[in-house]
């Protein structure tokens, strides 16, 4: 898959440039590349009545090896290192494209996209990218992941909603100087994306202020333990005596970028394709499904819940691609051309309460099958209540919002 120099979404205006809803030609075609792989193969696999029951769903690895090949590990990667060099618009239309197919296997190849461009193209000293670039390019399987969250640590904005944060959320995991220069990391980190299939990891310690360390999947101390049946690949992190090379520290801006990381509007975009695969199921079945002497699709009660449906789904698609042209135009704001509210954070709170009414009028139009275990409906509600309720919940994002709208900046 080739990219080109920019996706164009963009026209001119004089000297300015504005939104536009155009896609690009090589957008469409990578959109219907993308598209033909998760009809063709991903759906039918994610959809085999042994993944719909709510126990167990592993990772399709051989599919994944297979969406590696088609350049999208490396989709974030400027082109320079080896990457397709996309913009984060792409990455939304990419990752809807995967979550109507199997949201895991989009969670989690979104995960090593969106990082591998952070760390390879923007935080890593260039000793670190000489270190480890090159074994990204060259492993199909290797893959990243960002450790961040402890248990039981509590980072919900409820009491610190127009506050500074509190000060009982130090990290628990640290790391000291050895005598030789190497870290020696101690401490556990939960809810980490892709850590089962991680061979490189970033990891957040407290070593005399917040710092963010390398750590190969092989380094010695290093242990992972899968979670329970979560959305995507989950794991648990566990570092005991964890030695680390010296020149493992990124840079001071590391952690704080790795943590804005975390509202990238392709997150979104993954929701987004689980309430389209909810909608298109439901809109098949409603035109075979013969009720009264007419189909299903001709009854106004009908008719009304998959307007409704539809309506949800593009107001989510628009204000998704917004916030992604706003986070590749980052001088939009400064120059009054974008909206002051967080579009990240309100395409979060809008797109998971949307995504949720979707996949559960979805299966209210199945009637009673809609909640069967080896029926598809089931499993897109699932889907769509982990996003609902996922880290701290929708509130946790409004109240971000409410923060923005009164001017408070959070320090």
């Amino acid at each position: 898959m080739r990219s080109p120099p920019r996706f164009g979404r963009e026209r001119e205006i004089g000297a300015r440039q504005v939104f536009d809803l155009h896609l690009s030609e090589e957008q469409l075609a990578i959109r219907e590349t993308v598209r033909d792989f998760v009809t063709e193969k991903l759906k039918p696999a994610a959809l085999r009545p042994e993944r719909l029951e709510p126990f167990e769903r592993p990772l399709l690895m051989d599919l994944l090896d297979e969406a590696s090949a088609l350049g999208l590990r490396s989709l974030l990667l400027p082109e320079e290192m080896g990457g397709a060099g996309a913009d984060a618009l792409t990455a939304c239309i990419v990752a809807e494209e995967l979550g109507a197919g199997d949201p895991d296997l989009a969670a989690a190849l979104g995960e090593t996209w969106l990082l591998c461009g952070l760390l390879a193209g923007k935080l890593m000293t260039e000793a670190q990218r000489d270190r480890f670039l090159p074994r990204f390019l060259e492993d199909p399987r290797y893959h990243l992941a960002f450790a961040d969250h402890e248990p039981e640590s509590d980072t919900a904005l409820g009491a610190d909603y127009h506050r500074p944060a509190a000060g009982n959320r130090a990290l628990k995991t640290r790391a000291v100087r050895a005598g030789n220069g190497e870290w020696i990391v101690n401490g556990e980190k939960d809810r980490v994306l892709n850590a089962p299939i991680a061979k490189l990891l970033a990891v957040e310690v407290e070593a005399e202020g917040v710092k963010t360390l390398l750590i190969p999947r092989d380094a010695p101390g290093l242990r992972v333990s899968e979670s329970g049946r979560e959305l995507g690949c989950c794991g648990s992190v566990h570092l005991s005596d964890c030695r680390v090379p010296a020149d493992a520290l990124l840079g001071d801006a590391a952690a704080a970028a790795l943590k804005a990381s975390r509202e990238a509007p392709q997150v979104q975009a993954v929701n987004l394709g689980i309430g389209r695969a909810a909608y298109e199921a439901a809109l098949d079945y409603v035109k075979l499904r013969v009720q009264g002497a007419r189909r299903l699709v001709e009854h106004q009660a009908i008719g009304t819940k998959l307007a409704e449906m539809a309506i949800r789904l593009e107001a989510a698609r628009g204000l998704i691609w917004q916030a992604a042209w706003a986070l590749d135009h980052p001088d939009a704001r400064a120059e009054q051309r974008q909206s002051d509210l967080p579009l990240a954070t309100a395409a979060r709170a809008f797109t998971a309460e949307a995504v949720y009414r979707v996949a559960k009028e979805a299966a209210e139009c199945f009637g009673a099958m809609g909640v069967m275990r080896d029926m598809p409906l089931q499993r897109h509600v699932h889907d769509a209540l982990q996003f609902l309720h996922s880290r701290n919940g929708n509130s946790d994002a409004k109240l971000r919002i409410g923060e923005a709208l009164a001017g408070y900046r959070r320090p």
